[in-house]
């Protein structure tokens, strides 16, 4: 049975989802092709462990990522978008022109990344194959 919203409000209900201050970032770095935990940490915002884990859990709760299994021992896992989390890849979009307009010293990203449809990015995430090493 799914969650239900505190508001009928489509905003609002989509901020429960995404409205925190890392899980666009993670998502942001999952479109632009991180998929383990140690890319995730190297990223130049320094999120720190507990809350990593804490937003990937979250969002596999939600539907947006999935985790699969690349190394046993110890057991680590890589995590890729499902379509529910690709179809959040217009939002990115849109924020990140906003704040290149708005906001200085703001990155330019990559052509790609805003060429990108979220078809491309759901199917780059489930045609994935993780590597088996460490």
């Amino acid at each position: 049975m799914a969650k239900k919203n505190r508001s009928g409000c489509p905003i609002a209900s989509g901020l429960e989802i995404v409205g925190d201050r890392w899980t666009l970032v993670v998502l942001r770095d999952m479109l632009t092709g991180k998929c383990k935990y140690a890319d995730f940490i190297d990223s130049p915002e320094k999120i720190t462990t507990n809350i990593l884990a804490s937003r990937l859990s979250q969002m596999e709760e939600n539907g947006l990522i999935l985790k699969r299994e690349y190394q046993t021992n110890p057991t680590r896992y890589s995590y890729y978008l499902t379509q529910k989390g690709a179809d959040l890849l217009p939002l990115v979009q849109s924020l990140t022109r906003w704040s290149n307009a708005h906001l200085a010293h703001t990155w330019t990203p990559p052509a790609y990344f805003m060429e990108m449809t979220p078809q491309q990015a759901a199917k780059a995430g489930a045609n994935h194959q993780p590597d088996r090493g460490a």
